[in-house]
């Protein structure tokens, strides 16, 4: 019997009524954990086993997306390499072998992984079995009008004890709470700032485990071979993997130089320039050099063991939706479905060859943008635990938005207006969204554009090399803290030429509207650009996940009708309005009227929030609505796509 299946039956059949019923789904839990792990040992055990040093990776062509065509191709490697490594081993030529593995596999699947499965199961039971006895602690204490708080003070705490708890759970719950976080279309706003808070700082592992790591994603090449010189203490250490930086040998270059076909790459990089319109080519300027042993570059390490441990963590993540579902009145909440997405999530995270072939889309998409940069990943280095990218030394965004007193000014405008202006090309010509923009993953350096010194840039032309702009860089970090130094400084390299370029880190997670979902976003929009509340009310009930689950969709339709009538007079008495206001009301209606939106959708709304709250932060007089109806107008890659902006 299926997992989800074989746990919506225990459920069924535990009869949740009476002072046992925890005790049942404690021990339905511990059943269905046993049970999951005779069905669902695929990806369990031996994952250190399986060939590391696996460099290409090709989508399903036959999926919706390029995202998705990569899950799949990446999921079913492993399952095929898993079942190769067993078969090897069970089907050896010496009987003793054979009787060995068999011996060894059938301890790990039937007793010591669904013990440590139990094991983790109560200890997560016993974790968050008390927030939800706690729960109706949201229904007491007053609500604070005056400082703006429209939830009791006893919701408040229970939302504190929620994210301590995932805090306490680790980093697979860490990261549910931080998806959690961004679902104000599921989850009260003011649980989604609590669980905002949660940081996926992570403990390190040892120098001993990334070493071995590496070395088995570079041919098993000891270590100190590989590198001419490597900071032992990691750059950054996350749930999931943490990074280092170093630079890599001539030998190390060597050898992979000799595995892959690096003449014939060049020359195909070479020919595509060369294809490309001729006005083109005279616009933009980049230099293709190949990685050398001068430069430094990041290392992204997976921890050790940590695929294991998250499969095991999103299997008792499906036993506890499944059991939240069956709550009367929480079945729109559709919980089993949204663990199925956010475990997609978090596998796509765990084959860093993935986020590789993410940051060449992106270089791709934006290959005609020398202000918007990603950095350059080496794939010919990069394997399923082991990432090699480009060293990007540039100022956080953090800090620039720290600076108040430059609020509007110079490259503070700049970086507003290229940063949105990059957001809205991933959007609406790209259908390639980074899905995690906030300002920890975005970065800030400057270049000097001679052509161009004090108005917008038609044509970028870099007068600076790499080595003045990382001087730029030093000399602005070490004002510290100094706010009227920063300010000054900025006000001087604009006067002198030089522009912003934006770097956008981390692109592990992306957003790919299918054509269904695309279709939807752009008749809601139309609607919305259009000042007719009432058609997108219409629209969003329509187009849900579960169109039977809405509660009084008419009342719906009247009141998205009314609001969207408020930011009307707003745009003609204000001159522009917050489109960031308009959609956080509108996840707030969904929430109440139980209107299920799909998970992509979401998330692209949700950094339109954030976005225009950073864009607002720089440049107070951002219209971003103007901006995006614009880039609507002009922006479909399809005439079909256009046309139906109109029709």
């Amino acid at each position: 019997m299926p997992l989800r299946s074989l746990v919506s039956h225990s459920v069924k059949t535990s009869n949740f009524s009476g002072g046992k019923s925890i005790v049942k789904v404690l021990l339905v839990g511990v059943g269905s954990c046993l049970t999951a792990n005779f069905y669902y040992r695929g990806i369990s055990n031996d994952v250190q086993a399986i060939e590391t040093s696996v460099h290409e990776l090709l989508p399903n062509p036959g999926a919706e997306t390029y995202e998705l065509g990569l899950y799949q191709s990446s999921q079913k490697e492993e399952h095929d390499r898993l079942e190769q490594h067993r078969s090897q081993r069970l089907n050896h030529d010496n009987v003793a072998v054979r009787i060995i593995y068999y011996v060894k596999y059938t301890i790990e699947d039937y007793v010591i992984d669904p013990l440590v499965s139990v094991a983790r199961f109560v200890e997560l039971s016993l974790i968050f079995l008390p927030v939800l006895v706690a729960s109706p602690l949201c229904w007491f204490g007053r609500r604070d009008l005056r400082t703006g708080k429209t939830v009791r003070s006893g919701a408040q705490i229970w939302f504190a004890y929620l994210r301590w708890s995932a805090e306490v759970a680790g980093a697979s719950f860490v990261k549910l709470g931080q998806w959690a976080a961004s679902r104000t279309d599921i989850f009260p706003k003011e649980m989604c700032d609590e669980l905002g808070q949660l940081h996926s700082d992570g403990t390190p592992h040892s120098l001993e485990s990334t070493k071995r790591i590496i070395s088995g994603s570079f041919d098993n090449l000891p270590f100190e071979e590989i590198f001419d010189a490597f900071f032992e203490k990691p750059l950054g250490v996350g749930a999931i993997a943490q990074v280092y930086i170093g630079k890599l040998s001539d030998k190390a270059l060597s050898k992979v130089r000799k595995t892959t076909d690096w003449e014939s790459h060049l020359q195909q990089e070479e020919d595509l320039l060369q294809d490309e319109p001729f006005l083109d080519r005279i616009l933009v300027t980049e230099h293709n050099d190949p990685l050398t042993s001068n430069q430094y570059v990041a290392i992204k390490v997976l921890h050790p063991n940590v695929e294991t441990k998250i499969n095991r963590d999103l299997k008792i993540m499906k036993f506890f939706a499944t059991v939240i579902n069956v709550i009367p009145t929480m079945e729109w909440l559709s919980l089993p479905d949204e663990v199925e997405q956010f475990s997609m999530l978090m596998r796509l995270q765990l084959d860093l060859r993935i986020e590789g072939l993410n940051l060449a889309k992106f270089r791709h998409n934006f290959r005609h943008r020398l202000d918007i940069h990603f950095p350059k990943p080496y794939l010919g280095f990069t394997t399923r635990d082991v990432l090699v990218e480009e060293f990007i030394h540039a100022i956080p965004m953090s800090k620039m938005l720290s600076l108040s007193d430059n609020f509007g000014k110079n490259l503070s405008k700049e970086i507003s207006d290229k940063g949105l202006d990059a957001f809205l090309k991933m959007l609406i010509l790209d259908n390639f969204v980074h899905a995690d923009l906030h300002p920890g993953n975005m970065m800030v350096r400057f270049y000097k554009n001679e052509l161009f010194k004090h108005e917008r840039e038609y044509k970028i032309v870099k007068s600076s090399n790499e080595t003045e702009t990382n001087r730029i860089t030093n000399e602005l970090m070490k004002l510290g803290d100094d706010s009227d130094a920063w300010c000054a400084k900025l006000s001087e390299l604009y006067e002198e030429g030089y522009h912003a370029e934006i770097c956008f880190l981390d692109v592990g997670l992306i957003t790919e509207l299918n054509h269904t979902d695309r279709v939807n976003f752009i008749d809601l929009f139309k609607a919305l650009s259009e000042f007719d509340g009432y058609k997108a009310g219409e629209l969003m009930v329509e187009r849900s996940r579960t169109p039977e689950t809405a509660i009084n969709k008419e009342i719906f339709a009247i009141k998205v009708e009314k609001l969207v009538d408020r930011m009307k007079e707003r745009t003609f008495t204000l001159g522009n309005i917050s489109i960031g206001d308009l959609l956080d009301q509108v996840l707030g209606m969904v929430r109440n009227h139980h209107v299920r939106m799909e998970g992509d959708f979401v998330t692209v709304i949700v950094a339109i929030l954030l976005l225009e709250g950073l864009g607002r932060q720089l440049d107070p007089e951002l219209d971003l609505f103007a901006r995006f109806v614009y880039a609507l107008l002009i922006g479909f890659p399809t005439e079909n796509e256009f046309s139906m902006f109109f029709i």
